[in-house]
């Protein structure tokens, strides 16, 4: 019964044989109002269609295929639409006739049923077939005009729709406006749908991911900027910004971080202003008070909008990029274990038998006397050191008592970068294993869906565990344990005047265009990621009410000496991931279905909360290994990349052609063509990397902006069939004029070719 969707209605078949009849007798019955007909029905369903099929003996069979078809017919949307709104006899022939014609038939015989059958070149659209079943001309159709015309590939799917929030509505503050109108409605239930038990889980996963990332820029910020910001202020800027935003955010799904492109220009702007004896505190708040008004001037003229030109091939050339950022930096940590713990390669395996350590008594002509404090009055033991057995000791007793450690094992290290790369691909493995738990056949439902929502929890607790029985010193999350500012001689308050000229207060708008034009893209891309269509988010977003609170954070974090925060990309997609919702109960064999996102504000609340809560539960988060971490950055960055259309079309260069998914782009687009598209994008990925690898990536948002560019150029390459399915069609008013033209032509040919078949007939 959880099973079926509300409001359902059932289809009575209803097949025998009888004694009294020469011929078959056939009736299709549709009650006026679906009735419970008691234990007709498997299950409490009111029943709206009924099939009797009675006949005289002797071709049970055949009557019972005839049954299979029917209960098939009444299974097709399109076939019970036309069962609903028939008038007569000839309607529902016509919906039989039109229907047989789109079925594809297995011929008869044997085949193995492991072979993958192949589909078909061309798919009838469903939209031919409704356009077909008018049910104001069913009475007049005779089944012929359902079939797919053939020649050229000319369908095109649905459009991209761009939702109420990225149009341009001309007035002052309109978009704005309208973003804090759509989201008040949702405030309240924005808290308590958190209120589930897969909240837990994806406050947990994010929090850890949230504090690994403050720790790694915060200790980069304090090297590039000699601790005028370091992991201190990493912690409380990430509490405060992130707190801020899923509070009052129009989109509380994305979690704000900080980014590789603002690290680099944090490190250029201290080195100009430590070469040009300028103050870099108070230039840096200047900047950012300009940013922050120009994030506003954005905002009030609606500026987000140009968001609808950035498409599919920008959206994927970015988190692609922020993705492989992710898992570059991930294994590039673990590769530097290798450095500060080298393998122990001291021992062969032929030399074992000498693999030992033992203490010797140090010279008899130099024995000499040591006292030990005893422990209860202070006096002291005298021990004669020649009476004691220094086979016996242990390393720390021999040191104590002044002995020599002899043999090949006394300088013995342990494999830390061995036990460190155990932990990292171990987190991660498990990871991936119990998240695909939930599709097991072990265990009830809930069960296994409980598994996979902690998949992240389970998985670094148990690496824990495991690095706390091998009682090995790998390295460990180091937390700030004061509440004080890295370097001591600042305070928590920035001034603005008194130690720069006063023209650098003008000047310093120059560099504040390019960190807005830098947040202004990486926000509102990651914005534009997180609200696809795929996510079936239901609550609306609100691009200019993001933007405001994020200039708004700005100019706080400015003044307060604190980083810079914007969206980021991985881990909000990783925060949607852990907050996905799917059908509990489905049928054996069938997968749960995606049903959307578990909308709301509070996790992410109680996730910078526990940031900024964090130096108290430092003698709880120091036992947590750095490689764990690492391993969950490393999942984080493959895990969004799944779902990525530019990822599996790389994948499709090493498939043979019988062994590709059937996606729906190839159906309709030369194989060829898909392997230029996606080779233009690769191109523009390893630019964008090679930029992003050198001081050249203080321009990434002009890096982006070339990434608009490219794509206007691809409509010379390819025809706006194929980019409709590859990518979407760019939003130009002209272009769209033509391919309405050409669409209503089409339309016209079409509609005059029944009445020629009919004239003809």
């Amino acid at each position: 019964m959880k099973k079926i969707p509300r409001d359902a209605e059932a289809s009575n078949v209803l097949i025998g044989e009888v004694d009294f009849l020469d011929k078959p007798f056939v009736s299709f019955v549709r009650l006026a109002q679906a009735t419970t007909l008691g234990g007709l029905t498997e299950v409490p369903v009111p029943t709206r269609f009924l099939f009797i099929l009675l006949g005289p003996h002797g071709k049970a069979k055949s009557y019972n295929e005839i049954g299979r078809a029917i209960a098939t017919l009444m299974v097709d949307d399109l076939f019970s639409d036309v069962a609903y709104k028939a008038r007569d006899r000839e309607d529902l022939i016509a919906g039989v006739d039109e229907f047989l014609d789109e079925v594809i038939v297995l011929p008869p015989g044997e085949w193995d049923p492991k072979i993958r059958i192949e589909p078909p070149k061309k798919v009838p659209s469903a939209e031919m077939r409704k356009s077909v079943l008018n049910l104001n001309e069913l009475g007049q159709m005779n089944g012929s005009a359902g079939g797919a015309a053939g020649g050229e590939d000319e369908e095109f799917p649905a459009p991209h729709e761009l939702g109420e929030e990225l149009k341009f509505t001309g007035r002052f503050g309109g978009g704005l406006w309208l973003d804090i109108k759509r989201k008040i409605p949702w405030f309240c239930s924005d808290i308590y749908d958190g209120f589930h038990i897969q909240s837990i889980s994806a406050v947990l996963f994010i929090y850890l991911g949230c504090i690994t990332n403050a720790i790694t820029f915060g200790g980069l910020l304090g090297d590039a900027t000699d601790n005028y910001q370091g992991v201190m202020e990493s912690f409380l800027g990430t509490a405060l910004a992130g707190t801020v935003f899923c509070v009052f955010g129009g989109q509380p799904l994305i979690i704000l971080s900080s980014t590789g492109p603002i690290l680099i220009f944090e490190k250029l702007l201290y080195e100009f202003t430590k070469s040009n004896e300028i103050d870099y505190m108070e230039l840096r708040l200047w900047i950012g008070l300009h940013s922050c008004l120009q994030c506003f001037v954005l905002v009030l003229s609606d500026a987000s909008y140009i968001i609808k030109y950035m498409t599919r091939f920008t959206e994927e050339g970015f988190s692609s990029l922020i993705s492989f950022i992710f898992i570059s930096d991930a294994i590039k940590k673990m590769v530097g274990a290798w450095k500060y713990y080298p393998i122990n390669r001291g021992f062969k395996p032929d030399y074992v038998t000498s693999y030992r350590c033992d203490c010797i008594a140090p010279d008899q002509a130099l024995a000499f006397n040591v006292s030990a404090p005893a422990s209860d009055d202070n006096m002291t033991l005298l021990f004669n050191l020649t009476g004691l057995d220094w086979s016996q000791l242990s390393k720390k007793e021999c040191m104590k008592f002044g002995g020599m450690l002899v043999g090949n094992s006394c300088k013995y290290v342990p494999d830390l970068a061995l036990m460190s790369f155990i932990l990292f691909f171990g987190t991660y493995s498990m990871t991936v294993s119990l998240k695909k738990f939930k599709f097991s056949r072990y265990f009830p439902t809930k069960l296994r869906k409980l598994i996979s929502d902690f998949a992240i929890f389970m998985s670094i607790m148990s690496f824990v565990g495991l690095d706390m029985l091998m009682g090995l010193e790998t390295p460990k999350l180091i937390v700030p344990t004061e509440f004080k500012p890295t370097r001591p001689d600042r305070g928590w308050l920035v001034m603005p005047f008194g130690k720069n000229p006063w023209w650098w207060y003008v000047a310093s708008s120059v560099p504040a265009l390019l960190v807005t034009i830098l947040i202004f893209m990486d926000q509102q891309i990651s914005a534009v990621i997180v609200n696809r269509k795929e996510n079936k988010l239901k609550k609306g977003c609100g691009y200019h009410l993001d933007l405001f609170w994020v200039g708004v954070l700005m100019a706080a974090c400015s003044f307060m000496g604190l980083p810079w925060y914007v969206a980021a990309t991985v881990i909000s997609i990783a925060h949607i991931d852990s907050l996905r919702m799917e059908s509990e109960s489905s049928a054996p064999g069938e997968q749960p279905q995606f049903l959307g996102v578990r909308e709301q504000r509070l996790t992410g609340i109680l996730v910078f909360v526990l940031t900024g809560l964090s130096i108290f539960l430092a003698p709880v988060l120091q036992y947590i290994p750095m490689p764990v971490l690492y391993g969950v950055f490393l999942y984080m960055g493959v895990a969004s990349l799944s779902g990525i259309q530019f990822w599996e079309r790389i994948k499709l260069y090493l498939m043979p052609p019988k062994h590709q998914p059937d996606f729906s782009f190839l159906r309709h687009v030369p194989l060829r063509r898909v392997h230029l598209f996606t080779l233009v994008q690769i191109i523009c990925l390893a630019v964008l990397w090679v930029l992003k690898s050198t001081f050249l990536a203080i321009i990434f948002p002009v890096m982006i902006l070339g990434l608009l560019v490219v794509r206007k150029l691809l409509d010379l390459m390819f025809s706006q069939h194929d980019l409709a399915w590859l990518d979407d069609i760019l939003p130009d008013k002209d272009q769209k004029k033509k391919e309405d033209d050409k669409m209503k032509k089409k339309d016209k040919k079409k509609a005059a070719e029944p009445e020629s078949d009919e004239e003809c007939c």
